[in-house]
């Protein structure tokens, strides 16, 4: 029986509903059963807590403008599925992934068959589809971004021409540790003996823990702090907006010079390159009804700092307060996000995105710092972006910030292309 796009989402996202299993062993035996995928074509590795989809970005931008055929796998998509697995910016289509689901079924079975618990997660497959659409078509080079940690992602079974890690936070400590030491630990575990390294700016903690790693491994490290210094006027620019973007920037840039003279990134083409990125839900300025809306994902403690600081520019910018709709999964990267946004929001409006670990109205209210005396309100999605590109929320000429999880993002972002669906 041949399935349609509908129903083999459904199957795959019903695979993601069983609960995601942190681990590498059975992407290695899908790997296996697939005949190895992953070595056919060159890849750049990218971990970190934040900016690491970014900076994947910046590289498949550096790469293309190079005039290299280029992969790119990252998580989670916003709008469609398909977006996690592009070649020269071309996401997957619905037609593809429905081949590539009636491909990977029966392999997905056998490994089950053998033993339930070798049976590959939604997360293994999609990295399957990514490796196996890579590979025939053609890419001269990827970039595969960790979908979690470093050690035990599904992704770290490449060995990469360069690893990439591009910040260390507190995040996923339930799963990753409660130290910034462990965590850089877990993410550490992308670097491969001998493959050099570049390291974002990260606390001195974890570049203790990193440098440690890495010399264990025989890899070559250069760290952005130490080649551009703390003076935010020596790092690179790029078309993505915030202080961040440079800083990811330059991550980018390290990367790409550490791979070797055949790849002719030149510094006139990483320039090209990092003009031309172009990557949504990162401080992503849209028109709406002819309001100003910015689209941005940050959804942790380290994203609040870097929220904070875009909303008060923002406020200089436009000369008031935004209205901010803000949604988030967990009362832990909740606190700190609301402590940012109520610092700077005229109103804020809670609309939890439809997730079973999204916090609820209730949760977030309660979380919203006392010194707030701005309306708190709750609104949905569909009626605070109704159809034609309008935006209900605030004043009709004020400025409205959606920020928080990526999911509330994606479910705005499909209001403004209803045609791409939420899957």
């Amino acid at each position: 029986m041949n399935l349609g796009y509908a129903a083999v989402a459904a199957r795959l996202f019903g695979r993601k509903a069983e609960g995601s299993r942190f681990g590498i062993d059975r992407m290695r035996l899908l790997a296996a059963a697939l005949g190895h995928p992953e070595r056919a074509v060159p890849c750049l590795h990218v971990a970190g807590t934040n900016g690491k989809g970014s900076v994947s970005a910046m590289l498949d931008a550096i790469l293309r403008a190079a005039g290299w055929r280029t992969g790119l796998y990252t998580s989670p998509h916003l709008v469609h599925l398909g977006e996690r697995v592009q070649v020269d910016r071309h996401p997957l289509t619905e037609d593809e992934i429905v081949a590539y689901g009636a491909e990977l079924e029966p392999v997905a079975a056998r490994l089950g068959a053998a033993d339930p618990g070798d049976a590959p997660a939604f997360f293994e497959l999609m990295t399957a589809m990514a490796f196996l659409q890579f590979s025939r078509k053609a890419c001269d080079v990827s970039v595969i971004e960790v979908g979690l940690g470093g050690r035990l992602d599904a992704t770290s079974v490449v060995t990469p021409e360069v690893a990439v890690i591009t910040s260390i936070a507190m995040d996923h400590c339930e799963i990753l540790g409660d130290s910034l030491g462990q965590i850089a630990a877990e993410k550490a575990g992308i670097i491969k003996p001998g493959r050099p390294l570049v390291v974002g700016r990260v606390p001195r903690e974890a570049e203790a823990v990193i440098a440690r790693i890495a010399a264990e491994r025989g890899a070559p490290v250069r760290w952005v702090r130490q080649v551009y210094g703390d003076d935010l006027a020596a790092y690179p620019r790029t078309s993505l907006e915030g202080d961040y973007q440079r800083w990811n920037a330059a991550t980018a840039t390290l990367a790409a010079e550490a791979l070797d003279a055949r790849w002719r990134l030149s510094p006139e083409v990483v320039h090209a390159g990092l003009a031309a990125v172009d990557w949504p839900g990162r401080w992503q300025r849209v028109q709406a009804g002819g309001r100003l809306v910015i689209l941005d994902s940050s959804h942790n403690p380290e994203g609040a700092a870097v929220l904070s600081s875009n909303l008060a520019r923002l406020v200089v910018e436009t000369g008031r307060r935004p209205v901010v709709i803000t949604g988030i999964l967990g009362s832990v990267r909740a606190r700190p996000l609301l402590a940012a946004i109520a610092e700077h929001a005229a109103e804020i409006v809670l609309v939890p995105p439809d997730q079973p670990r999204a916090c609820t109205v209730d949760e977030l209210r309660e979380l919203i710092p006392a010194a707030f005396s701005g309306p708190v309100r709750s609104g949905r999605v569909d009626t605070l972006f109704p159809e034609g590109g309008a935006c209900n929320a605030g004043p009709p000429d004020g400025v409205v910030v959606v920020t928080g999880s990526f999911y509330l993002l994606g479910e705005v972002l499909t209001r403004f292309r209803p045609a791409a669906g939420t899957r």
